[in-house]
């Protein structure tokens, strides 16, 4: 108990230095720099300020409640990482979470690590070290990848080195930014897996692409479902992927709605050519298709 006490006792020592003027430290080589840089050092909540290059930009409302529960019960177990900005002003470069449910308990301070940066050297540490140390979704992680690569300026080869992963994973990641905007909000928000978005990925058209991830959401699919339902589309003749995109004729539009009202379903009607085509009627259990059958042929 003892032990911690003292730590607690140097931190905010140390956060006491930071607020003497005589003391500003602004780079390594500065007076009592290597007391503070790299240290645990109890910081203000008020004196720091969010990290505009976070790359954490969805935050789960339901898990953030449970980290701030843990931390006014246990305190903050994993310092943040912090790179001073001003005097006794700080820019989070990592534990935004941490920062976040420190704030809902009503913590008054928080034990960071202090680093010096420019903005470069900040967004790279902000990005790598969340890449590593977050539970990210795929699609944070991609922009992460691709920010590191865009405006760092590093070549996949450096990245994979860099974040300690296989060439292969880092592109695996970035491919899923070729996904439609409504997929990858649907994958960060849980609907599908990356293992769903990587196979539809290979769905080159977006429209197409929406129409199997609502087929897959709908559904329920699996991964491995999801794949034999994008081999199959991609095995379909051209013709079909073209016949889809050509308005229903007024007869069907209409019909179609009757004849959902009338099952109470929701039937889907495909139309090729010459008002040729096919009905497709859903069904939940063994008791609808005998509803439906019993509607269909009065038996």
């Amino acid at each position: 108990m003892a032990k911690a006490t003292r730590k607690q006792a140097l931190g905010r020592g140390l956060s006491a230095l930071l607020k003497d003027p005589n003391n500003d430290i602004n780079s390594i080589s500065d007076r009592n720099a290597d007391k503070v840089v790299g240290n645990i050092v109890e910081l203000e909540l008020e004196s720091i300020e969010v990290n505009p290059f976070q790359p954490r930009t969805h935050f789960n409302d339901e898990t953030l409640k449970e980290l701030a529960s843990s931390i006014a019960e246990l305190g903050v177990i994993q310092p943040i990482t912090v790179r001073k900005s001003d005097f006794n002003r700080f820019q989070l470069v990592s534990g935004e979470r941490r920062f976040r449910a420190s704030k809902l308990v009503g913590l008054k301070t928080i034990p960071a690590y202090i680093r010096i940066a420019n903005d470069q050297e900040s967004l790279e540490m902000a990005l790598v070290e969340n890449i590593q140390r977050q539970d990210l979704d795929p699609i944070e992680i991609a922009l992460s990848y691709q920010r590191l690569l865009e405006e760092i300026g590093l070549t996949q080869e450096k990245l994979s080195d860099r974040v300690g992963k296989k060439r292969s994973t880092v592109a695996n990641y970035l491919r899923l930014l070729k996904l439609d905007p409504i997929i990858q909000t649907g994958m960060r928000d849980g609907f599908i897996s990356m293992g769903h978005g990587r196979t539809l990925v290979n769905i080159e058209r977006k429209e197409d692409q929406i129409t199997l991830y609502e087929e897959i959401v709908k559904n329920g699919l699996s991964v491995r479902e999801t794949e034999a339902l994008v081999t199959n589309f991609r095995k379909e003749p051209k013709t079909a992927g073209i016949s889809h995109k050509q308005p229903l004729p007024s007869f069907i539009i209409k019909g179609k709605d009757e004849l959902s009202d009338y099952l109470t379903a929701k039937i889907t009607v495909k139309n090729s050519t010459k008002n040729k085509g096919s009905i497709s009627i859903p069904f939940s259990s063994e008791e609808d298709f005998k509803r439906l059958k019993k509607l269909i042929t009065g038996e």
